[in-house]
């Protein structure tokens, strides 16, 4: 049985007259005749009752053009879904994300306007250091990485969504939390104890923070670690150090911490959106081509910049 018999079949039950089933299917009516008689003795029923003046169903056709019917469709959604698949307009995309892009309001803007473009694509967004959503990326456990700069292999590439200033986060009655407008020298945090993440992490920032060490002149004493932004600001906000974070944190508000601006050239931050170089999918291609458009849009309103691998 061939979805064609159906068809025929539906045909010939919804006009009652063979003649002008065959003119609606653009066949001719003998053949049509012999395909529905085929299909009667591959089912061992009759389902049309014919006569020289009329086509009738049988109780077995009136049941069988339901199912027919129910066949149909479910070909035909079948066959739409699989094409909105192709065109990356329904499925599952798999997202990891470093936890400091969320308090950027241009990331969540963005994944907003996807789901709202896409809404019946499931959105599995997974916190993870950016070190973490690069190897979920290389093991093909996710798609698309929102990340802070670290070096990426040759698989991966990466564009620069836009870039934020540096923070030093302080104690309200830090002595240092007074620093002007135009902002704090890093040098003036080297005698200072550092809560950060750890080496181990995978975070852009770690490698950031040591650039502007030894830019200032010193190596951080790291006296407290921690693996979540808020920990960290919470620990400064405890008394156990200072820190230094991305300016999007500024949105975060914990009594008893100030956030001042780094003034040391290089003091900033970007945001990457990272994809597998070979990545087919569609619905991918259609998340990455979103979210930069729109990223880059509410920043700058300019065309998005690649970023530079091992940045």
């Amino acid at each position: 049985m061939e979805l064609r018999h159906l068809r025929y079949f539906i045909a010939v039950a919804e006009e009652l007259h063979f003649g002008r089933a065959a003119e609606q299917l653009g066949i001719s009516q003998p053949p049509l005749s012999q395909q529905i008689q085929a299909l009667e003795e591959e089912i061992g029923a009759r389902l049309l009752e014919r006569t020289n003046r009329r086509v009738a169903l049988t109780e077995a056709g009136k049941l069988f053009l339901d199912e027919a019917r129910q066949v149909l469709q479910q070909v035909d959604r079948a066959v739409l879904l699989a094409r909105r698949a192709h065109l990356g307009e329904i499925g599952e995309l798999k997202v990891g994300f470093t936890a400091s892009a969320p308090f950027t309001s241009s990331i969540p803007r963005a994944i907003l306007a996807f789901r709202q473009a896409y809404p019946d694509v499931h959105l599995d967004l997974q916190e993870l250091s950016s070190g973490q959503a690069v190897q979920a990326l290389l093991e093909e456990r996710v798609q698309v990485g929102l990340i802070r700069p670290i070096p990426l292999p040759e698989t991966l590439e990466a564009v620069e969504l836009f870039s934020e200033p540096l923070v030093a986060v302080l104690r309200a009655d830090h002595p240092l939390a007074q620093a002007s407008q135009e902002g704090l020298a890093f040098a003036e945090l080297a005698e200072e104890p550092f809560v950060f993440f750890p080496r181990s992490y995978g975070t852009g920032l770690y490698s950031q923070l040591m650039a502007l060490s030894r830019q200032a002149g010193f190596s951080p004493r790291i006296a407290q670690e921690a693996g979540e932004a808020m920990t960290i600001i919470g620990l400064v906000a405890a008394g156990l150090g200072v820190s230094m974070l991305p300016a999007s944190f500024r949105r975060t508000r914990v009594d008893g911490v100030v956030y001042r601006t780094l003034s040391d050239p290089g003091a900033t931050s970007s945001v990457w959106l990272v994809r597998r170089r070979n990545e087919t999918s569609r619905l991918a291609q259609s998340f990455f081509d979103l979210v930069t458009q729109e990223v880059t849009a509410l920043h700058t309103g300019s065309a998005p910049v690649p970023a530079e691998r091992g940045r």
